[in-house]
């Protein structure tokens, strides 16, 4: 679900509709409950978590300015925020049991559910900015960005000037800055 769709869903919370409100859970209860569980690692209290995110975004909705952000990051802070609260209520609990195991307080350096959730945001837009571009410049800036190819190999395989190429990169690069800031 795009994320205006998301925003639109939750002005609607925001004024107390339950159908906005069930569509907003069908669209991000997947992510959030992602987030929530690789915080804190136990199915059943993820599953309690998401309650209690959900719960908050029902009370919050109406704090949520789209001009601040995007609402997927905004609902995933929510949940991120709540879940590492749970973590340290039960940090008592936590030191306990890792003085049997000295390897459990290790953080797994693989990217976790909402940086996946965020990266794959982020992606979209790099994508449809792509786009807008003509097709020759954005082929020209996957070249030099993303197979490292040089100005001249760029201006062997597109057959163009040198300075074409130096041209197309620098229009293409700032045409693709103004579509992200948007």
């Amino acid at each position: 679900m795009q994320d205006d769709q998301i925003a639109h869903l939750l002005k609607g919370v925001a004024g107390g509709d339950r159908v906005a409100f069930r569509t907003l859970y069908s669209a991000a209860s997947a992510k959030l409950y992602g987030v929530c569980l690789r915080i804190l690692r136990n199915r059943a209290e993820a599953e309690e978590a998401l309650q209690e995110v959900f719960t908050r975004i029902w009370i919050n909705a109406g704090r949520f300015d789209a001009d601040r952000g995007r609402a997927m990051t905004w609902l995933i802070s929510i949940a991120r925020n709540h879940s590492i609260d749970r973590l340290r209520s039960r940090r008592e609990e936590t030191i306990d049991s890792s003085e049997s195991d000295p390897f459990a307080m290790i953080p797994d350096p693989a990217p976790g559910a909402e940086a996946r959730a965020v990266a794959q945001g982020e992606a979209g837009r790099v994508s449809k900015c792509f786009e807008i571009l003509p097709p020759a410049h954005a082929a020209a800036i996957r070249g030099a960005y993303l197979d490292g190819l040089s100005y001249a190999e760029l201006a062997d395989r597109h057959a163009i000037p040198l300075n074409t190429v130096r041209t197309w990169l620098r229009r293409g690069l700032l045409r693709l800055k103004e579509c992200l800031a948007q």
